[in-house]
């Protein structure tokens, strides 16, 4: 069992609670956010997670803004990101270009979900 944490920041609740069920069956310690407001106040007051799972689309502030954000807030830039998108123009290099280290595309399938968690966080299962 894993005690890392990761930060789901996802406005709809249906999502964002299937992402925790599956990451606590993992053994991770799953903690999330509505907005980007939400999800900086838990970085900055709450817990520092070891991996933030980010979609783009939310409210105050959106993945983009809360990306750039990262610039300027060690609490917010000490976690790598990975982007969990439906946007047609999402790609590994684009992530990348946002500061992110990994793509997740909606509808997320959780063998990918599990398989990217564990290769940012080096919880690679045994051969």
């Amino acid at each position: 069992m894993s005690e890392k944490t990761i930060l789901i920041v996802e406005d709809n609740e249906v999502q964002r609670e299937g992402l925790a069920v599956v990451l606590r069956k993992e053994g991770y310690n799953a903690v999330s956010a509505m907005c980007g407001d939400e999800a900086v106040g838990i970085v900055e007051r709450v817990v520092r997670p070891d991996l933030i799972l980010l979609d783009m689309m939310i409210p105050s502030p959106d993945g983009w803004r809360f990306m750039a954000m990262r610039k300027d807030n060690p609490a917010l830039a000490a976690a790598p990101v990975v982007i969990v998108t439906a946007l047609g123009v999402a790609s590994p290099e684009w992530a990348e270009s946002l500061g992110a280290c990994g793509l997740i595309r909606k509808p997320v399938e959780t063998a990918h979900l599990l398989a990217e968690v564990r290769r940012r966080l080096g919880d690679e299962p045994p051969a």
